[in-house]
Formats: structure tokens, C-alpha cells, sequence
């Protein structure tokens, strides 16, 4: 265990990394927490000067599918976080070390480092039968859990596992599992939901702390505001045909092949909070609405038994009115254009599909005419 942790920039002078990378690094670290470029300089004060952060990572009742979402992070890459912005000290499944030497080394840092270390929590807490559905080091987790929180400085609860339970919470829920803060209590908490999580969203949540010695500002729910800020359907660029009333029926219509609005689809976007428009998954190249998939509302609280993933929400928020998939266009065009103009509105909500509609008649009504005049030719010919 370090004895001793540096600055970021003290890191960068030990490995003869020039102050040129340092401000590349500090320029990123600004975007990716959500910073206007305003703030480079409290970020280089901040990596010049503050000591990295100690990291105990503990995994519960999970498949380990947010450390894998983790390691995926490029910007910054997971390995820089690790290596050299923070100090994660526990990892039982990053970590090399393992059994009882690892455990004993556990125990010296919370001893050690009481009050001071990070708690990153992944996984549910399953309580049935004593904790025995989930064990670790030969302990029930919820042990472990316990006694690791009672000397964090806060707590990150990673993936929607943690958060709200997870699908293992699912109805019936055989284990009783349940979420972090359910089991803890009396500690700042982080909540960083998703199954799994946006890479680049877990890593700039630690790193602010890095940063800036502080938890980030959080949303009603518990959740870092600037990731968590804003609804899928607010940042997804299929939104202007949400709002023109084109909808996706069939994910193999024509509608589906022109990347029209998923949500009668069953597409969860209005009513998910995440960064997934924005930030995207592997480097912002794609995310589920961008491949013809809607979005199943991964990071919402119970999202496993929301109802059926493909069947359409039954009403949405839209200019401060509850409507429905139906009239969406009917609202597009009262808001936009006011009630004088709201047929005309609706009508330009459905030309293009009506087009296409209108096409395949009339390519329907050529071929039979064609057909008919071929027959009656044949007739004409036999006479």
C-alpha cells in the first residue's frame, strides 16, 4: 500500500511526462466532467496540487459487467485512472493479488485510511438466509459492506445493481437483494446507475473527487447532475421525428429503414435519465437508439419489471402536456404553430409516410392496370 500518494502532476514529473501532456490531460479531464473550458484552470490548480485519492472497490451481487464497462474507458483511459490519478488499493477482480494476504490488506487500509478512502460499491446486497447468497473472502457480503462503509469518506454505488437492486431484485426477488443505501446508512452516496454504466461516466465521477476534493452535485435521486442531467429523449437526434409524429411500427418497415422515433417500439428514452445521446458507448461511437434498438430504460429504479421492453409507453411529457404516442403530432403542431395552424400541422407531421404510403398504391394500381391490359389482349387475340 502507498504510504504516501502524489498530485497528478507530481505523477506525470516521475514518469517524465513533459507540463505539454499534463494540460492534454487537463483538457480532457474538463470535458469529460461536464466543465466550460472557463474552468481549465481550476482543474490544472487541482491536478498541480491535490493528493490522489485511495480506491476500495467491492463487488456484490453482480455479474462484474460494470468493471468490464470500466476498463473501456478512453477518455480517460481506465488504465491512466488507475495507475496514475487515483490509488485503488482493493479490487477482487483488477486486482492481481488475492486470498488471505489480500484480505489482511484490507483490513490495514481501513484501519489506515478511516475516513479517508473512496467506497466503490458494484453489485446488489442480497439479506436472505444471513447474506448467504453472496460471499466473499468467506464472509457474507453484507458484512463486508458494512464494515467497509463505516469508515468511507463516501460512497459510489456503481452500475444499477448497486443503486436500485438490479435484476436479481427482479419480481420475486428469491434473495431479498436490495440496493447500497438500503444497508447503509449515514454516509454521502453516489449513485451511477446503468447496466452497466457509460465507461467514461464512471471514471469522471471518481475523478472529480480527484480533482476537487469533493463529491460532484447531485440530482434528487443521488445521481452526479452533469451525467444524469438530462433525459435520452432530450439529446437523441431521432427527436425531430418524435416531434413530427413519425413513428417506427415495425422495426421492419419503411419508417424503421428512414431512422424515425422508436418510441412506439417500446423505446424508454422519455423517461431515462442518462449521458448515452451524448457520450455514446466505445469512444462515442454508437449507443443502443443509433443501431435501431430502443432504449430499455437501463438506469431507472425497477427498470427489470417496468413491463415488457418492446411494448410502447402509454403517455409522455411533452410542453408541459401529458399526451400519447398518437397525438404527438397534433401537440408538435399546436406549440409550433398555434391552434389556427394545427391541421396543417399534423398533415406535415405525416407526409412523408403518407407519401411513401401513396407511392406503393399507386406502383400497386400500375401493375394491376398493366396486368388487366395484358389479359384483355390475350382475350382479343384467341377471338
Amino acid at each position: 500500500m502507498k504510504e504516501k500518494t502524489n498530485s497528478l502532476w507530481k505523477l506525470f514529473q516521475e514518469r517524465k511526462l513533459s507540463r505539454r501532456t499534463f494540460m492534454k490531460t487537463c483538457v480532457a479531464l474538463t470535458a469529460i466532467l461536464g466543465m466550460p473550458p472557463t474552468f481549465l484552470n481550476k482543474v490544472v490548480e487541482a491536478a498541480d496540487t491535490k493528493e490522489l485519492p485511495t480506491v476500495i472497490w467491492l463487488h456484490g451481487h453482480e455479474c462484474t459487467g460494470c468493471d468490464e464497462s470500466f476498463i473501456r474507458s478512453t477518455s480517460p483511459f481506465a488504465s491512466d485512472v488507475v495507475l496514475n490519478m487515483i490509488a485503488l488499493e482493493y479490487d477482487d477482480t483488477l486486482s492481481a493479488a488475492a486470498g488471505a494476504p489480500f484480505e489482511a490488506h484490507l483490513h490495514k487500509l481501513l484501519n489506515d485510511k478511516k475516513g479517508q478512502y473512496v467506497l466503490a460499491v458494484e453489485g446488489g446486497v442480497p439479506l436472505d438466509d444471513n447474506g448467504t447468497y453472496c460471499m466473499v473472502g468467506g464472509r457474507p457480503f453484507v458484512d463486508v459492506l458494512k464494515e467497509c462503509a463505516a469508515g468511507a469518506a463516501f460512497i459510489i454505488e456503481y452500475g444499477s445493481c448497486a443503486a436500485w437492486g438490479g435484476v436479481q431484485a427482479a419480481n420475486p426477488n428469491p434473495t431479498n437483494t436490495v440496493s447500497v443505501s438500503e444497508v447503509v446508512s449515514g454516509k454521502k452516496i453516489i449513485k451511477v446507475p446503468g447496466c452497466p454504466p457509460i465507461p467514461e461516466v464512471m471514471t469522471g465521477v471518481i475523478m472529480h473527487y480527484a480533482l476537487f476534493g469533493e463529491i460532484p452535485p447531485l440530482d434528487v435521486e443521488g445521481r452526479p447532475k452533469q451525467f444524469y442531467g438530462n433525459r435520452i429523449h432530450d439529446t437523441c437526434y431521432r427527436r425531430p421525428f418524435f416531434d413530427s409524429g413519425l413513428f417506427v411500427e415495425k422495426y421492419d418497415d419503411e419508417g424503421a429503414k428512414a431512422g424515425w422515433c422508436l418510441y412506439k417500439m417500446g423505446c424508454r428514452g422519455p423517461v431515462t435519465y442518462n449521458s448515452c445521446g451524448n457520450l455514446r458507448w466505445w469512444n462515442g461511437l454508437s449507443y443502443p437508439i443509433q443501431s435501431g434498438s430502443g432504449c430499455i430504460g437501463c438506469s431507472e429504479k425497477g427498470f427489470w419489471d417496468n413491463g415488457v421492453f418492446t411494448q410502447r409507453l402509454p403517455q409522455v411529457q411533452v410542453a408541459n402536456t401529458v399526451t400519447t404516442a398518437d397525438t404527438i403530432g397534433t401537440i408538435a403542431g399546436l406549440t409550433a404553430f398555434g391552434a389556427v395552424v394545427a391541421h396543417g400541422g399534423v398533415t406535415l407531421a405525416k407526409h412523408k409516410y403518407d407519401t411513401i404510403q401513396l407511392e406503393k398504391k399507386l406502383i400497386a394500381e400500375q401493375e394491376a392496370k398493366k396486368a388487366a391490359s395484358e389479359q384483355t389482349n390475350n382475350e382479343g387475340g384467341n377471338h
